[in-house]
């Protein structure tokens, strides 16, 4: 039940994604006219919140109690994170993020164009020119999902070992979940050590506090099909070049690492938590495949396309500084109630439910 509850919420979150009104088979077919380069630039400003939204999701729900489980005691939690995106970042200048000349703003005046958490509005079109300056065609940049949250959702199951010592894991096989959405998996492991009981076996019965440190990796990767077909009534650029565009798709890859300080403090089922930790999260993304674009047009006006194997490939840090968080963990027998609120960059709360046995 747990499980089905878990893809449900994958599934919601990648619909959102996949929407019509979020990065769709058009606007992918749209911004890689524009060549390998230029369009790695447009789709890393486009997407750069959700990159940092789901990293800020990968490196949250680790903890929130420094307690450390008695020894085989486990419980098994379910947990959603949203990160908040910043308004600054709901937008993006077009002439400012570095593209060549080769393509410019139709309208030169209207340069601003929303990101995927931005509106639909202001969507920016741009205009490609070949090398004798003459324009080829032109497109409008994607419209915004008004997603102003990023959700991020975790699955982990904890257990603890001898001497404080609390293993965490997270991981779904991959699933294929359907043609549209493609297939998604994830994996992690933390750590989490609390101090008192290394000093002594009775400290932690002197101290009025629990206190720990904690250490968390997760990868969340998904795969989703595209189909960007061949311009219709264009010409092939080179006779002999890949006329298979069968294999076209998205492959990400989101990766998280978390390192945490934590103290908290037992009253009885209630359990209020503080902690400081060290976050960086990156991403691996690309469009992979053949993809057939223009490149160029005939003295008659025809269009020739040029085919292009892995035209955006991303491999960028997106999250590296601290973060403090607050929260709370509720005991009730072998239910368990989880919450906190972070403060970074991107602002995030988490929330969840877990089934466990033994404090």
């Amino acid at each position: 039940m747990r499980e089905k509850l878990f893809f449900r919420i994958f599934i919601a979150i990648l619909i959102i994604f996949n929407s019509d009104s979020a990065f769709s088979q058009s606007d992918v077919s749209g911004l890689i006219k524009s060549g390998p380069a230029d369009a790695t630039k447009l789709v890393q400003a486009y997407l750069k919140p959700l990159f940092k939204g789901f990293g800020v999701g990968l490196n949250s729900g680790w903890n929130n109690s420094a307690h450390s489980k008695n020894l085989m005691r486990f419980d098994l939690r379910i947990g959603l994170t949203g990160a908040v995106i910043q308004p600054m970042d709901e937008t993006f200048d077009l002439t400012k993020i570095g593209l060549s000349n080769n393509i410019r703003p139709t309208n030169s005046v209207q340069t601003l164009t929303p990101t995927f958490a931005g509106g639909n509005s202001l969507n920016a079109q741009l205009t490609i020119y070949d090398s004798a300056n003459q324009p080829i065609e032109s497109f409008t940049m994607p419209k915004g999902t008004g997603l102003n949250m990023i959700p991020a959702p975790q699955l982990q199951g904890s257990i603890g070992l001898s001497r404080g010592i609390e293993l965490s894991v997270r991981a779904m096989p991959k699933v294929n979940i359907g043609t549209n959405i493609g297939s998604i998996g994830m994996y992690g492991a933390g750590l989490k050590v609390e101090l008192l009981p290394l000093i002594s076996g009775m400290a932690d019965k002197v101290f009025p506090i629990d206190i720990a440190v904690a250490a968390g990796y997760t990868q969340f990767s998904f795969e989703v099909p595209l189909n960007v077909p061949v311009p219709s009534g264009s010409l092939s650029a080179a006779p002999g070049q890949v006329q298979d565009f069968s294999n076209q798709r998205i492959e990400a890859k989101f990766s998280g690492i978390n390192t945490e300080a934590i103290i908290s403090k037992r009253f009885s089922v209630f359990t209020p938590f503080l902690s400081l930790s060290y976050n960086t999260a990156k991403t691996d993304a690309g469009l992979k495949g053949n993809y057939p674009i223009v490149t160029g047009v005939t003295p008659l006006g025809q269009k020739i396309y040029t085919n292009y194997t892995n035209p955006v490939n991303i491999n960028q840090t997106d999250i590296n500084g601290f973060r403090s968080n607050i929260g709370f963990q509720l005991n009730l027998a072998f239910f368990r109630i989880y919450g906190s609120y972070s403060m970074a960059e991107y602002n995030s709360f988490n929330g969840g439910i877990g089934f466990g046995l033994g404090k």
